[in-house]
């Protein structure tokens, strides 16, 4: 009998062990992820027509708040998350690895190069060229985020997991110790109350049209105002 009794121990601790996971994303680093993916999306989506330029200025604000949010997590986060885990991987030898990273690298400043030269034009501090600029960028980080998930689909192909997964769950498969031992769910979910909240203030404080149609307007009046008197002045000349 105790024979019996005991065999279904160890295959129990067995199966256990093929199903353990462990953590290796931090959630405010998986919201800050996801956050920056959809607004980007969003943006994009909403750059053409003027009934939605409030929303595509909004999403480019929340962008570039959430890069920020990024880049202060990456000095002070946890150990996978920092910016100096991202250049050690990129000066290691290339491999699945070193690609990844220097994607995420790439995607960080496509997003900062999108986020600014849209501010730019926003504010109107350069000509209509910036307009071009900002369009190029934008196109290039689409580019760049499909690009993004191709390789997340080919090496999550040539690993035998799902990468994607790790990004939603935090874990991945596998014996050893937790690489983040804290998941700070609370931090990750301060971090989109605050995104909802500027949103919802967004939408009580419409963002104003930008500079550069205000500015074009103006001009379009004066030289308006300009043309008749001209007018009249040729008019006086002829009677002389």
């Amino acid at each position: 009998m105790t024979s019996v009794d005991e065999t279904p121990f160890p295959r129990a601790v067995g199966r256990a062990a093929a199903v353990r996971s462990r953590r290796m994303v931090d959630a405010p680093t998986r919201a800050l992820h996801w956050l920056l993916a959809g607004c980007f999306a969003g943006a994009y989506a909403s750059a053409e027509g003027d009934e939605w330029r409030a929303v595509h200025i909004t999403l480019g604000y929340t962008v570039a708040g959430l890069l920020a949010a990024r880049l202060a997590w990456g000095l002070v986060g946890p150990r996978p998350a920092r910016l100096s885990s991202l250049a050690a991987r990129l000066r290691a030898a290339a491999g699945s690895s070193w690609w990844l990273a220097l994607c995420i690298v790439s995607l960080l400043v496509g997003l900062a190069a999108t986020a600014a030269t849209g501010y730019i034009q926003y504010a109107g501090l350069a000509g209509e060229w910036m307009e071009d600029v900002h369009e190029f960028a934008g196109n290039l980080m689409l580019a760049g985020a499909v690009g993004h998930v191709a390789l997340v689909a080919v090496v999550s192909l040539l690993r035998g997991r799902n990468l994607a997964a790790t990004m939603l769950t935090g874990r991945a498969p596998g014996p050893g110790p937790d690489l983040v031992q804290r998941n700070r769910g609370g931090l990750a979910a301060a971090l989109v109350v605050g995104v909802s909240g500027f949103w919802a203030w967004q939408w009580q404080h419409p963002p104003p049209p930008p500079e550069r149609h205000e500015r074009t307007e103006h001009a379009e009046a004066r030289r308006g105002e300009q043309l008749p008197a001209a007018a009249r002045g040729h008019h006086d000349d002829d009677e002389d």
